[in-house]
């Protein structure tokens, strides 16, 4: 048995802001049915995006437990798992039933089932260090981030009209980027955790970004061709 490839998608890109939403989830569909269809696996971690931030906003007056804050965040990353899991399943693919509440038992379930949609597991864990654990626990070829920029890029494109964008480097060079491993405020956000990063280092983890709004991306790098993004490789 092959083994399977783990996708990061992120939550914003279920924001209508981003994509047309119903036109993008249909062509994730159709990219994971071929992926499937060729005999592989892939299990997918969906993040909260917007719901979530917006969810925890709502809360944070009232609510200082950093922990408290990131179970309202991990609820609405199983929510929109939910959407994609039904979605998928609903379209007649083999879809583990239910949502896995930790990277354990997805990696079973991937022994059984070709396609396996996650969220959030627990406070600390953002979905993007999820899906490189899950990668880990299943043995996966490689972890893909899909999310809402193109590349990685030498710093913050928002802030840095200048910065540069990556198209090949090591996992070394991409903690330097991101920072050391540890824990950012409940809601935030950023190109890969860092936590995360130091997980796929310690494990030989190869990683790829790439921009999730362009589905033709995830496709190719989903099939082993060349495709518009950052690889990520080991030292």
């Amino acid at each position: 048995m092959e083994p399977p490839v783990v996708v990061a998608l992120g939550g914003s890109l279920l924001h209508p802001d981003e994509v047309e939403r119903h036109v993008w989830l249909d062509q994730v569909k159709e990219a994971v049915s071929e992926h499937v269809g060729s005999g592989g696996r892939i299990g997918l971690v969906i993040g909260g995006g917007v719901p979530a931030r917006d969810a925890i906003t709502i809360a944070k007056p009232l609510i200082e437990d950093v922990a408290a804050l990131d179970e309202i965040g991990i609820a609405a990353t199983r929510l929109n798992a939910t959407i994609v899991a039904q979605t998928l399943s609903h379209s007649g693919l083999d879809v583990c039933n239910g949502i896995p509440s930790d990277t354990t038992a997805a990696a079973r379930a991937l022994e059984n089932h070709q396609i396996v949609v996650m969220g959030g597991t627990s406070p600390g864990h953002t979905t993007d260090n999820v899906a490189i654990r899950l990668a880990i626990d299943a043995k996966a070829t490689q972890c893909i981030i899909a999310t809402n920029v193109d590349y990685v890029y030498d710093s913050d494109p928002k802030i840095n009209s200048n910065a540069r964008s990556i198209e090949s480097m090591t996992l070394e060079k991409l903690q330097e980027i991101v920072g050391p491993p540890v824990h950012g405020k409940a809601g935030g956000s950023g190109v890969i955790d860092p936590v995360g990063v130091q997980a796929a280092i310690d494990y030989s983890l190869p990683l790829a970004v790439i921009d999730g709004r362009k589905v033709e991306r995830l496709a190719s790098a989903l099939s082993g061709n060349e495709f518009k993004g950052t690889r990520i490789t080991v030292g």
